[in-house]
């Protein structure tokens, strides 16, 4: 693909943008977790992908099923929110979509954003090829043990670092922090060390 227009770019966006249940619930979750940590409490973000190859323009994000009808939206996954359980109710299900020309609710309120993570074809087609493959685990626990919840930004995080960029060095906007980002790494490279070569046992011997 040389010489094919590309790009992948990242979108913060402030948690509950748009919709004040989401805002609430947000900040007495952060006001928790600041207590905890015995931290002053941070604004909290949601991230998103936009990837451009050829002309061509998709949105990824993970989002509740119910927060958008558009037939078109290009839902390549679902999980379940809070339990497994619950998610067998269409209200505790969200969806991972990679929608052309699809659009980023509230993305008037996006802060420190568009951020430019590459302009190559190889990492724009590497994306949209491994959104489908993206893991759902249930939405805000633990279920795959890495210390931290899975959510929006996991998703996010995970496509980064299978695709060759350097999740670690990705921040959300000063003062800020993003629940479930580090899930996504440790998965990821957990699925990069699995899909390493073995070392040659006959390697140095005599």
């Amino acid at each position: 693909m040389t010489g094919v227009s590309a790009s992948v770019d990242l979108y913060w966006l402030p948690l509950g943008a748009g919709g004040h249940f989401v805002r609430l619930n947000g900040r007495l979750y952060e006001a928790a977790a600041a207590l905890r940590a015995r931290r002053l409490p941070s604004a909290l973000y949601h991230s998103a992908l936009e990837v451009d190859l050829g002309g061509k323009r998709y949105v990824i994000e993970m989002s509740p099923v119910w927060n958008e009808h558009a037939p078109g939206r290009g839902v390549v996954a679902e999980g379940a929110v809070g339990s497994r359980l619950a998610g067998r109710l269409r209200l505790f299900r969200y969806e991972v979509r990679c929608w052309r020309d699809g659009r980023i609710p509230d993305v008037t309120e996006a802060v420190d954003s568009p951020r430019r993570l590459a302009s190559d074809a190889e990492r724009a087609r590497c994306v949209l090829d491994l959104v489908r493959d993206v893991p759902t685990p249930v939405w805000g626990r633990d279920e795959l043990h890495t210390g931290d919840m899975w959510n929006s930004n996991s998703v996010v995080s995970w496509l980064i670092v299978r695709c060759g960029l350097d999740g670690e060095r990705i921040l959300p906007p000063p003062g800020g922090r993003a629940p479930g980002w580090d899930a996504g790494l440790v998965i990821a490279r957990r699925a990069q060390n699995e899909s390493a070569p073995a070392p040659d046992d006959h390697v140095g011997r005599a």
